[in-house]
């Protein structure tokens, strides 16, 4: 009887031992990515470091902010420290190449799918569509958007309008890939759980493919109309140049203002985040788009001074081109999505720690992906 009651023991100590270790492991991590003061601050309320970072996680999913540009005392040097922090522990850059490749395969059926649209919107729309992809080109590297262009004709010029209409589904569905994917990289920035079913998640894809793609058209359309008609005001006013610059001004402010849209659309509705608020600008998506806009018109301006891609790969130069670029996209995209959720993270840790806010429901912590979330696990 004494050697079975002795193994049992053993065990029981070796999983409590398993136990205390984990405990010591968790602390020790979470005390690598508080600040100073608030871990101190913690201690005195009686707070582990760990418990801190998994209830602010599950306030942030359960009660978000009702503005991201109140940051509520917390100082911006910290936001961005904590957004340094996490692109680094979040794998940023490593998810973005897996965006890059999710979007290299849904280009080509995203192209189909915005010439669906746009052949709803105007039947002879070839000469348009090919005007706005003129407009995706001022961003796009010129190697990456020939290869784009050629591809997309010989894809349409082998089917009818009618064949690439009636296709539009199975090209939205194909399409989707890309925001399938931003879905499983916010959810991990906001270290949540992913709890909806499949086909509810692919569907919510497909629509927001749509958004998206609805959005990225009328700002293309508003930077086709406004620089015609800001040639046509200066050939009819001669001499109103400032006119007609103030007029570019303002539709590029339009357009751009449709992109940023663009990206709020997708940081609220990507994330499996219970609770969720609308807002129609926030830091985030203004930092996604600036770095997305100054990264690519320098990515383009390197191209054009060094470019070695076609030397050193051929053929394949173009392809690596416009994966290069898909990459900086899913980097600027998650960057904004990193910096809404350390904005509301920060601001959550600090109402927990003030006792400013009561504690989220257990439902809302169970929902924090402690197996993934880099600061809880």
């Amino acid at each position: 009887m004494s050697e079975p009651t002795n193994t049992g023991r053993e065990a029981t100590e070796r999983a409590a031992a398993n136990t205390g270790e984990q405990e010591r492991e968790q602390s020790a991590k979470a005390a690598a990515n508080v600040p100073a003061d608030v871990a101190k601050q913690a201690h005195a309320n009686g707070w582990s470091l760990h418990a801190l970072e998994q209830n602010s996680w599950a306030h942030v999913q359960h009660s978000p902010l009702g503005s991201m540009w109140d940051l509520q005392g917390v100082p911006v040097l910290e936001v961005a420290k904590r957004t340094w922090t996490g692109i680094d522990e979040d794998n940023l850059f490593g998810r973005a190449s897996q965006l890059a490749y999710s979007f290299f395969s849904a280009i080509f059926p995203a192209l189909i799918a915005m010439s669906s649209l746009m052949g709803l919107i105007a039947q002879s729309s070839g000469k348009l569509y090919y005007e706005l992809l003129g407009k995706i080109g001022q961003l796009i590297p010129p190697t990456a958007f020939a290869l784009v262009t050629d591809t997309f004709q010989k894809t349409t010029s082998a089917s009818t309008t009618g064949k690439v209409t009636f296709g539009l589904l199975f090209a939205l569905f194909s399409a989707s890939v890309g925001i399938s994917a931003i879905q499983d990289t916010l959810n991990s920035v906001y270290n949540v759980k992913e709890t909806r079913p499949f086909w509810k998640a692919r569907l919510q894809a497909m629509g927001l493919t749509l958004m998206v793609a609805a959005l990225v058209i009328v700002a293309l359309l508003t930077l086709f109309t406004g620089d015609w008609a800001a040639n046509h005001m200066e050939g009819l006013f001669r001499g109103a140049y400032v006119l007609a610059m103030v007029f570019r001004v303002c539709y590029w402010a339009i357009a751009c203002l449709l992109m940023v849209l663009s990206f709020e659309v997708m940081y609220y509705f990507c994330p499996d985040v219970q609770n969720r608020k609308w807002r129609w600008f926030t830091p985030g998506g203004c930092v996604g788009l600036l770095g997305w806009v100054v990264g690519s018109i320098g990515l383009r301006i390197y191209l054009h001074y060094f470019n070695s891609y076609s030397v050193t790969y051929g053929s394949l130069g173009a392809v690596i081109i416009l994966l290069l670029w898909f990459y900086l996209t899913g980097a600027m995209i998650l960057l904004g999505g990193e910096v809404n959720s350390e904005i509301e993270h920060a601001v959550a840790e600090k109402k927990l720690l003030n006792g400013e806010c009561p504690l989220p429901p257990a439902s809302a912590v169970g929902r924090v992906d402690v197996n993934v979330a880099r600061k809880a696990s």
